[in-house]
């Protein structure tokens, strides 16, 4: 990832993607650079225009839920305080019970 992170950089930066600036930046980040992956990454990149690869890759947001009538949210809050309660009571139980098998 860091290779692509440093291909992102230069382009943000207004500069060409060369593997020269690949491989200063990672070398500044403290990465061994490896000739091979900057090649086969400039290579990929030759003749792609990355702000409409961007805009492709970019996940859509997800739309918010809709809202109803009602505050659902206080309904599902107490649903999951009684979850929460029984969960605790059967906890208990289960301590209680291996503690018995323990002093027998």
């Amino acid at each position: 990832m860091e290779y692509i992170y440093s291909a992102m950089l230069l382009h943000s930066a207004g500069k060409d993607i060369t593997e020269e600036g690949i491989k200063k930046i990672l070398t500044a980040a403290g990465v061994k650079a490896d000739d091979a992956r900057i090649k086969a990454l400039t290579a990929s990149l030759e003749g792609v225009n990355i702000e409409d690869a961007i805009k492709t890759a970019a996940v859509p947001v997800a739309a918010a839920p809709a809202v109803s009538g009602k505050d659902t949210s206080t309904e599902e809050k107490k649903k999951e305080d009684k979850k929460e309660k029984e969960e605790e009571e059967v906890s208990e139980e289960d301590a209680a019970a291996g503690l018995g098998a323990l002093f027998g």
